[in-house]
Protein backbone atom coordinates (compact mmCIF):
# COMPACT_ATOMS: atom_id res chain seq x y z
CA UNK A 1 0.00 0.00 0.00
CA UNK A 2 2.81 2.38 0.91
CA UNK A 3 4.62 1.68 -2.37
CA UNK A 4 1.44 2.28 -4.34
CA UNK A 5 0.81 5.54 -2.52
CA UNK A 6 4.40 6.64 -3.11
CA UNK A 7 4.16 5.90 -6.84
CA UNK A 8 0.91 7.82 -7.12
CA UNK A 9 2.38 10.73 -5.21
CA UNK A 10 5.47 10.79 -7.46
CA UNK A 11 3.27 10.77 -10.55
CA UNK A 12 1.22 13.62 -9.10
CA UNK A 13 4.35 15.68 -8.41
CA UNK A 14 5.66 15.00 -11.92
CA UNK A 15 2.36 16.14 -13.42
CA UNK A 16 2.51 19.30 -11.34
CA UNK A 17 6.03 20.08 -12.54
CA UNK A 18 5.14 19.44 -16.19
CA UNK A 19 2.08 21.62 -15.81
CA UNK A 20 4.21 24.38 -14.28
CA UNK A 21 6.66 24.25 -17.18
CA UNK A 22 3.84 24.39 -19.73
CA UNK A 23 2.19 27.29 -17.93
CA UNK A 24 5.51 29.10 -17.71
CA UNK A 25 6.02 28.66 -21.45
CA UNK A 26 2.58 30.13 -22.08
CA UNK A 27 3.36 33.06 -19.78
CA UNK A 28 6.64 33.77 -21.58
CA UNK A 29 4.87 33.71 -24.95
CA UNK A 30 2.17 36.07 -23.66
CA UNK A 31 4.72 38.51 -22.27
CA UNK A 32 6.72 38.42 -25.51
CA UNK A 33 3.61 39.14 -27.58
CA UNK A 34 2.64 41.96 -25.22
CA UNK A 35 6.06 43.59 -25.53
CA UNK A 36 6.01 43.30 -29.33
CA UNK A 37 2.51 44.78 -29.42
CA UNK A 38 3.60 47.63 -27.19
CA UNK A 39 6.61 48.42 -29.35
CA UNK A 40 4.36 48.45 -32.41
CA UNK A 41 1.97 50.86 -30.72
CA UNK A 42 4.83 53.17 -29.80
CA UNK A 43 6.00 53.24 -33.41
CA UNK A 44 2.56 53.59 -34.96
CA UNK A 45 1.08 56.14 -32.58
CA UNK A 46 4.31 58.05 -31.91
CA UNK A 47 3.50 58.24 -28.22
CA UNK A 48 7.12 58.84 -27.19
CA UNK A 49 6.61 62.62 -27.15
CA UNK A 50 3.59 62.54 -24.85
CA UNK A 51 5.51 62.42 -21.55
CA UNK A 52 8.86 63.86 -20.39
CA UNK A 53 11.91 61.58 -20.53
CA UNK A 54 14.24 60.59 -17.71
CA UNK A 55 16.75 63.19 -18.92
CA UNK A 56 14.08 65.84 -18.52
CA UNK A 57 13.87 64.99 -14.81
CA UNK A 58 17.63 64.93 -14.28
CA UNK A 59 18.17 68.26 -16.02
CA UNK A 60 15.32 70.05 -14.23
CA UNK A 61 15.58 68.86 -10.63
CA UNK A 62 15.34 72.47 -9.48
CA UNK A 63 11.71 72.47 -10.63
CA UNK A 64 9.06 71.17 -8.19
CA UNK A 65 7.46 68.89 -10.80
CA UNK A 66 10.76 67.18 -11.64
CA UNK A 67 11.66 66.83 -7.96
CA UNK A 68 8.27 65.24 -7.31
CA UNK A 69 8.79 62.80 -10.21
CA UNK A 70 12.21 61.88 -8.86
CA UNK A 71 10.95 61.20 -5.32
CA UNK A 72 7.91 59.22 -6.45
CA UNK A 73 10.07 57.37 -8.98
CA UNK A 74 12.30 56.27 -6.10
CA UNK A 75 9.50 53.97 -4.95
CA UNK A 76 9.94 51.74 -8.01
CA UNK A 77 13.71 52.12 -8.38
CA UNK A 78 14.39 48.84 -6.58
CA UNK A 79 13.31 47.15 -9.85
CA UNK A 80 15.39 49.60 -11.94
CA UNK A 81 12.18 51.13 -13.35
CA UNK A 82 12.40 54.60 -11.74
CA UNK A 83 9.08 55.98 -12.90
CA UNK A 84 6.12 57.55 -11.15
CA UNK A 85 3.59 55.39 -13.04
CA UNK A 86 5.28 52.20 -11.84
CA UNK A 87 5.43 53.55 -8.28
CA UNK A 88 1.78 54.55 -8.20
CA UNK A 89 0.79 51.19 -9.68
CA UNK A 90 2.82 49.35 -7.04
CA UNK A 91 1.22 51.24 -4.15
CA UNK A 92 -2.28 50.93 -5.61
CA UNK A 93 -1.90 47.18 -6.10
CA UNK A 94 -0.48 46.76 -2.61
CA UNK A 95 -3.32 48.73 -1.04
CA UNK A 96 -5.87 46.64 -2.93
CA UNK A 97 -4.14 43.46 -1.77
CA UNK A 98 -4.12 44.63 1.85
CA UNK A 99 -7.79 45.51 1.97
CA UNK A 100 -8.71 42.35 0.07
CA UNK A 101 -6.72 40.25 2.50
CA UNK A 102 -8.32 41.93 5.51
CA UNK A 103 -11.73 41.01 4.14
CA UNK A 104 -10.74 37.44 3.32
CA UNK A 105 -10.95 37.81 -0.46
CA UNK A 106 -9.39 35.01 -2.49
CA UNK A 107 -8.34 37.46 -5.21
CA UNK A 108 -6.04 39.25 -2.75
CA UNK A 109 -3.26 36.77 -3.55
CA UNK A 110 -0.36 35.97 -1.25
CA UNK A 111 -0.81 37.72 2.12
CA UNK A 112 0.95 41.05 1.75
CA UNK A 113 3.89 41.61 4.11
CA UNK A 114 3.90 37.86 4.88
CA UNK A 115 0.51 37.96 6.57
CA UNK A 116 1.71 40.13 9.46
CA UNK A 117 -1.00 42.75 8.97
CA UNK A 118 1.69 45.42 9.27
CA UNK A 119 1.44 46.88 5.76
CA UNK A 120 0.01 50.28 6.87
CA UNK A 121 2.82 50.81 9.37
CA UNK A 122 5.42 49.47 6.97
CA UNK A 123 4.38 51.83 4.16
CA UNK A 124 4.21 54.81 6.53
CA UNK A 125 7.74 54.17 7.77
CA UNK A 126 9.13 53.47 4.29
CA UNK A 127 7.55 56.56 2.70
CA UNK A 128 8.61 58.79 5.57
CA UNK A 129 12.17 57.46 5.33
CA UNK A 130 12.15 58.08 1.58
CA UNK A 131 10.92 61.66 1.96
CA UNK A 132 13.47 62.44 4.68
CA UNK A 133 16.25 60.93 2.57
CA UNK A 134 15.44 63.18 -0.36
CA UNK A 135 15.12 66.25 1.85
CA UNK A 136 18.45 65.56 3.55
CA UNK A 137 20.49 64.31 0.60
CA UNK A 138 18.70 65.57 -2.51
CA UNK A 139 21.20 68.42 -2.81
CA UNK A 140 23.71 65.88 -4.17
CA UNK A 141 21.60 65.20 -7.26
CA UNK A 142 22.47 66.71 -10.61
CA UNK A 143 22.05 65.97 -14.31
CA UNK A 144 25.41 64.20 -14.28
CA UNK A 145 25.24 62.57 -10.85
CA UNK A 146 22.63 59.90 -10.09
CA UNK A 147 22.38 59.18 -6.37
CA UNK A 148 20.74 56.26 -4.49
CA UNK A 149 18.10 58.30 -2.68
CA UNK A 150 15.69 55.36 -3.01
CA UNK A 151 17.44 53.01 -0.57
CA UNK A 152 15.45 53.94 2.53
CA UNK A 153 12.22 52.78 0.91
CA UNK A 154 13.31 49.15 0.55
CA UNK A 155 15.48 48.60 3.59
CA UNK A 156 15.68 49.47 7.27
CA UNK A 157 12.33 51.24 7.92
CA UNK A 158 10.29 48.31 6.62
CA UNK A 159 12.56 45.73 8.26
CA UNK A 160 12.21 47.43 11.65
CA UNK A 161 8.42 47.41 11.42
CA UNK A 162 8.44 43.71 10.53
CA UNK A 163 10.86 42.89 13.35
CA UNK A 164 9.54 45.10 16.15
CA UNK A 165 5.89 45.48 15.27
CA UNK A 166 3.37 48.28 14.85
CA UNK A 167 3.37 51.75 16.38
CA UNK A 168 4.55 55.28 15.75
CA UNK A 169 7.74 54.84 17.77
CA UNK A 170 8.94 51.99 15.57
CA UNK A 171 7.78 53.62 12.31
CA UNK A 172 9.42 56.98 13.04
CA UNK A 173 12.61 55.44 14.41
CA UNK A 174 12.90 53.29 11.31
CA UNK A 175 12.39 56.28 9.02
CA UNK A 176 14.92 58.42 10.87
CA UNK A 177 17.56 55.69 10.97
CA UNK A 178 16.94 54.90 7.31
CA UNK A 179 17.45 58.52 6.26
CA UNK A 180 20.43 59.20 8.53
CA UNK A 181 22.26 55.86 8.26
CA UNK A 182 21.22 53.89 5.17
CA UNK A 183 21.13 56.67 2.58
CA UNK A 184 24.46 58.36 3.45
CA UNK A 185 26.20 54.98 3.67
CA UNK A 186 24.93 54.06 0.21
CA UNK A 187 25.93 57.49 -1.11
CA UNK A 188 29.43 57.05 0.29
CA UNK A 189 29.96 53.60 -1.22
CA UNK A 190 28.44 54.46 -4.61
CA UNK A 191 30.39 57.69 -5.05
CA UNK A 192 33.72 56.70 -3.52
CA UNK A 193 33.95 52.98 -4.28
CA UNK A 194 31.64 51.94 -7.12
CA UNK A 195 32.10 54.95 -9.39
CA UNK A 196 35.93 55.09 -9.20
CA UNK A 197 36.19 51.31 -9.69
CA UNK A 198 33.50 51.24 -12.40
CA UNK A 199 31.35 48.78 -10.45
CA UNK A 200 27.54 48.53 -10.85
CA UNK A 201 25.90 51.15 -8.66
CA UNK A 202 23.51 48.57 -7.24
CA UNK A 203 26.46 47.05 -5.37
CA UNK A 204 26.95 50.28 -3.43
CA UNK A 205 23.24 50.70 -2.82
CA UNK A 206 22.72 47.26 -1.29
CA UNK A 207 25.99 47.31 0.65
CA UNK A 208 24.86 50.61 2.13
CA UNK A 209 21.60 48.95 3.19
CA UNK A 210 23.45 46.04 4.76
CA UNK A 211 26.16 47.93 6.67
CA UNK A 212 23.84 50.65 7.93
CA UNK A 213 21.22 48.10 9.01
CA UNK A 214 23.80 46.11 10.96
CA UNK A 215 24.61 49.28 12.90
CA UNK A 216 20.97 50.29 13.28
CA UNK A 217 19.84 46.97 14.75
CA UNK A 218 22.79 47.05 17.13
CA UNK A 219 21.71 50.55 18.22
CA UNK A 220 18.19 49.24 18.81
CA UNK A 221 19.65 46.55 21.04
CA UNK A 222 21.73 49.05 23.02
CA UNK A 223 18.92 51.61 23.20
CA UNK A 224 15.64 49.64 23.27
CA UNK A 225 13.60 52.81 23.79
CA UNK A 226 14.03 53.42 20.06
CA UNK A 227 11.62 50.56 19.43
CA UNK A 228 9.97 50.10 22.79
CA UNK A 229 7.66 47.12 22.61
CA UNK A 230 7.77 43.39 22.17
CA UNK A 231 10.27 42.11 19.63
CA UNK A 232 8.75 39.78 17.09
CA UNK A 233 10.57 37.60 14.60
CA UNK A 234 10.05 38.37 10.93
CA UNK A 235 7.75 36.05 9.01
CA UNK A 236 10.56 35.67 6.48
CA UNK A 237 12.80 34.09 9.09
CA UNK A 238 10.26 31.50 10.25
CA UNK A 239 10.03 28.13 8.59
CA UNK A 240 6.39 27.61 7.78
CA UNK A 241 4.43 24.39 7.99
CA UNK A 242 4.50 22.88 4.49
CA UNK A 243 1.19 23.16 2.67
CA UNK A 244 -0.29 20.23 0.76
CA UNK A 245 1.45 19.51 -2.53
CA UNK A 246 -1.44 20.72 -4.75
CA UNK A 247 -0.96 24.23 -3.35
CA UNK A 248 2.46 24.33 -5.00
CA UNK A 249 1.34 23.40 -8.49
CA UNK A 250 1.29 25.33 -11.75
CA UNK A 251 -0.95 28.13 -10.49
CA UNK A 252 1.25 28.64 -7.44
CA UNK A 253 4.39 28.77 -9.60
CA UNK A 254 2.95 31.48 -11.82
CA UNK A 255 1.68 33.48 -8.86
CA UNK A 256 5.01 33.17 -7.09
CA UNK A 257 6.98 34.33 -10.13
CA UNK A 258 4.74 37.38 -10.34
CA UNK A 259 4.91 38.09 -6.60
CA UNK A 260 8.71 38.14 -6.70
CA UNK A 261 8.53 41.44 -8.58
CA UNK A 262 7.24 43.16 -5.41
CA UNK A 263 9.32 41.22 -2.88
CA UNK A 264 12.10 43.83 -2.45
CA UNK A 265 9.83 46.36 -0.64
CA UNK A 266 8.60 43.44 1.52
CA UNK A 267 5.20 43.19 -0.21
CA UNK A 268 5.50 39.80 -1.95
CA UNK A 269 2.07 40.00 -3.55
CA UNK A 270 0.74 39.47 -7.07
CA UNK A 271 -1.54 42.50 -7.14
CA UNK A 272 1.28 44.80 -6.07
CA UNK A 273 3.47 43.30 -8.80
CA UNK A 274 0.75 43.67 -11.41
CA UNK A 275 0.37 47.33 -10.49
CA UNK A 276 4.13 47.83 -10.77
CA UNK A 277 4.36 46.13 -14.16
CA UNK A 278 1.24 47.76 -15.57
CA UNK A 279 2.51 51.18 -14.52
CA UNK A 280 5.94 50.76 -16.05
CA UNK A 281 4.47 49.26 -19.23
CA UNK A 282 2.25 52.33 -19.60
CA UNK A 283 5.25 54.57 -19.02
CA UNK A 284 7.20 52.77 -21.73
CA UNK A 285 4.34 52.98 -24.21
CA UNK A 286 4.01 56.71 -23.66
CA UNK A 287 7.76 57.38 -23.81
CA UNK A 288 10.34 54.54 -24.08
CA UNK A 289 13.02 56.91 -22.77
CA UNK A 290 11.20 57.70 -19.56
CA UNK A 291 11.46 54.53 -17.40
CA UNK A 292 14.61 52.52 -16.69
CA UNK A 293 16.80 55.65 -16.62
CA UNK A 294 15.87 56.49 -20.20
CA UNK A 295 17.88 53.53 -21.47
CA UNK A 296 15.10 52.15 -23.69
CA UNK A 297 15.99 48.70 -22.32
CA UNK A 298 12.80 48.09 -20.36
CA UNK A 299 11.60 45.09 -22.47
CA UNK A 300 14.98 43.38 -22.00
CA UNK A 301 14.97 44.20 -18.29
CA UNK A 302 11.48 42.79 -17.78
CA UNK A 303 12.26 39.70 -19.84
CA UNK A 304 15.46 38.98 -17.93
CA UNK A 305 13.74 39.57 -14.59
CA UNK A 306 10.88 37.26 -15.53
CA UNK A 307 13.33 34.58 -16.63
CA UNK A 308 15.39 34.78 -13.44
CA UNK A 309 12.27 34.60 -11.26
CA UNK A 310 10.91 31.64 -13.25
CA UNK A 311 14.19 29.71 -13.02
CA UNK A 312 14.52 30.51 -9.33
CA UNK A 313 10.99 29.53 -8.35
CA UNK A 314 11.09 26.28 -10.33
CA UNK A 315 14.61 25.41 -9.19
CA UNK A 316 14.00 26.14 -5.51
CA UNK A 317 10.37 25.04 -5.34
CA UNK A 318 11.16 22.37 -2.75
CA UNK A 319 12.80 24.99 -0.54
CA UNK A 320 9.65 27.10 -0.80
CA UNK A 321 7.63 24.06 0.30
CA UNK A 322 10.01 23.18 3.12
CA UNK A 323 10.67 26.67 4.51
CA UNK A 324 7.57 28.60 3.48
CA UNK A 325 9.67 31.43 2.02
CA UNK A 326 12.82 31.55 -0.09
CA UNK A 327 14.69 34.57 -1.56
CA UNK A 328 14.26 33.76 -5.25
CA UNK A 329 13.65 37.46 -5.94
CA UNK A 330 17.29 38.47 -5.37
CA UNK A 331 18.65 38.28 -8.97
CA UNK A 332 15.50 40.02 -10.25
CA UNK A 333 16.47 43.24 -8.45
CA UNK A 334 20.25 43.04 -8.69
CA UNK A 335 22.21 40.68 -10.92
CA UNK A 336 20.05 40.65 -14.05
CA UNK A 337 19.30 44.38 -14.41
CA UNK A 338 22.89 45.27 -13.48
CA UNK A 339 24.20 42.92 -16.18
CA UNK A 340 21.83 44.28 -18.84
CA UNK A 341 22.54 47.94 -18.06
CA UNK A 342 26.28 47.26 -17.95
CA UNK A 343 26.78 44.79 -20.80
CA UNK A 344 23.78 45.31 -23.06
CA UNK A 345 20.46 43.63 -23.85
CA UNK A 346 21.66 40.67 -25.91
CA UNK A 347 20.60 37.12 -25.12
CA UNK A 348 24.25 36.34 -24.36
CA UNK A 349 23.85 38.67 -21.37
CA UNK A 350 20.27 37.91 -20.32
CA UNK A 351 20.49 34.09 -20.30
CA UNK A 352 23.67 33.56 -18.23
CA UNK A 353 22.93 36.37 -15.78
CA UNK A 354 19.40 35.06 -15.14
CA UNK A 355 20.56 31.46 -14.79
CA UNK A 356 23.61 32.13 -12.63
CA UNK A 357 21.73 34.62 -10.48
CA UNK A 358 18.88 32.19 -9.84
CA UNK A 359 21.28 29.35 -9.02
CA UNK A 360 23.76 31.21 -6.80
CA UNK A 361 22.08 34.13 -5.03
CA UNK A 362 19.13 32.54 -3.11
CA UNK A 363 21.03 29.74 -1.32
CA UNK A 364 23.90 32.12 -0.57
CA UNK A 365 21.48 34.53 1.11
CA UNK A 366 19.83 31.72 3.07
CA UNK A 367 23.19 30.49 4.37
CA UNK A 368 24.12 33.98 5.57
CA UNK A 369 20.69 34.60 7.12
CA UNK A 370 21.10 31.51 9.31
CA UNK A 371 24.23 33.11 10.84
CA UNK A 372 22.69 36.47 11.69
CA UNK A 373 21.75 37.25 15.31
CA UNK A 374 18.06 36.95 16.09
CA UNK A 375 17.80 40.67 16.83
CA UNK A 376 18.63 41.49 13.19
CA UNK A 377 16.24 41.13 10.29
CA UNK A 378 17.34 38.48 7.75
CA UNK A 379 16.90 40.91 4.86
CA UNK A 380 20.49 41.94 5.63
CA UNK A 381 21.64 38.60 4.26
CA UNK A 382 19.54 39.11 1.13
CA UNK A 383 21.13 42.47 0.26
CA UNK A 384 24.61 41.13 1.01
CA UNK A 385 23.88 38.30 -1.41
CA UNK A 386 22.77 40.87 -4.01
CA UNK A 387 26.09 42.70 -3.72
CA UNK A 388 28.34 39.63 -3.77
CA UNK A 389 26.37 37.86 -6.51
CA UNK A 390 26.44 40.97 -8.71
CA UNK A 391 30.18 41.39 -8.21
CA UNK A 392 30.73 37.76 -9.21
CA UNK A 393 28.19 37.22 -11.97
CA UNK A 394 28.30 40.45 -14.00
CA UNK A 395 32.05 40.12 -14.84
CA UNK A 396 31.58 36.40 -15.46
CA UNK A 397 28.71 37.12 -17.82
CA UNK A 398 30.89 39.58 -19.68
CA UNK A 399 33.64 36.98 -19.99
CA UNK A 400 31.17 34.39 -21.27
CA UNK A 401 29.67 36.60 -23.98
CA UNK A 402 32.00 35.46 -26.78
CA UNK A 403 31.15 31.85 -25.93
CA UNK A 404 27.36 32.16 -25.71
Amino acid sequence: MNNTFRREYNRHVQRQIVGSLLSLSGLLVAVTLSVISGLWLVRELELQTAWPSYDDIAQNLHLPASWWRWVVGDISEFAFYKHEFASIGLLAGAALAYFGSRNGKAWAGFPICYGTGLWPWLIISSLLGLLLSNLLWGWMLSAQAWQPTFVAFVSLPAAMVLLFGRGWRVAVSGALLGATLVTPTALLIVNHVCNPLDLPAVVGSVLGMAFASLLAFQLCRWFPTLVRGREVQSQQAKPATPAPAPSYGAAWVLRRILADFSEAPFFGNELASLGLLAGVALAFLINPHSPAYGSGLLPALMGGQLLSAAIGVLLWRKQWIRLGWYPTYIPLVSVVPAAILTLGASMSVILPSALLGAVIAPPFATAMAARLPKYMHPYIANVLSMAISTLLIVPLTGALQPLV
